[in-house]
């Protein structure tokens, strides 16, 4: 698989071009809207793609032309206003699902928030960011795509511990980024994850065995 990951100079997206790099089964692109952002991928062995996700539909299409899955793990971050989360983890994401769409790309995976389904569950100091991961997931779920939503918990910067559990309700309610990034290359070709959401913190479980038994 042509892997296309956007948002890719995010925690996440790093951490899933590290583990795609030198994958055997997988190629890896980094999309990315910074012409020093895609030089630093060109030098450490990893394609670029330019592209803004406030950009229109068809010049992401073109962006995603040869890539046979996308990643989205974009998002504005907490140091920008409202606009911009309406504009990247919305509009942003939308446009890529209708370009992946327009490019005959299927296969899509999502990176969401922990209960973004739920709104009596939405923590009120970002509750925007929650509502803009909302209706991004309603608009996937109502596509053609073959999608795998991950809702990760609470996102820590630590070395991922490879145990993960779907059970959320009890125990813990955070993940790191790497056990994420580790997820989203687990599920890729997972049919059974298929136009699934998917709920994930830290657990006692390994990876590969929660992506078995989705």
């Amino acid at each position: 698989m042509n892997v296309l990951v956007i948002g890719a100079n995010g925690q996440i997206g790093k951490q899933v071009i590290s583990q795609l790099k030198d994958d055997k089964e997988h190629t890896v692109r980094a999309m990315v809207r910074k012409e020093e952002q895609a030089d630093a991928f060109d030098k450490a062995g990893v394609e670029p793609v330019l592209a803004d996700l406030e950009g229109t539909v068809e010049e992401l299409a073109l962006a995603m032309k040869g890539s046979d899955a996308i990643v989205f793990t974009a998002g504005s971050g907490g140091s920008t206003g409202l606009d911009k989360t309406l504009l990247i983890d919305l509009d942003g994401a939308v446009k890529t699902m209708e370009a992946a769409e327009q490019a005959g790309i299927s296969r899509y995976i999502m990176v969401s928030a922990l209960h973004a389904e739920d709104r009596t569950r939405w923590s009120d100091q970002i509750k925007p960011y929650y509502a803009a991961k909302h209706y991004a997931d309603k608009q996937l779920e109502q596509s053609s795509l073959q999608y795998t939503i991950l809702r990760p918990g609470g996102l820590l910067n630590e070395p991922g511990r490879g145990k993960i559990t779907t059970d959320t309700e009890h125990g813990e309610t955070s993940i790191p980024r790497e056990d994420v990034a580790s997820v989203i290359v687990a599920v890729l070709n997972a049919e059974n994850t298929y136009r699934k959401a998917i709920p994930l913190v830290s657990g006692e479980h390994s990876i590969q065995e929660i992506v078995q038994n989705i």
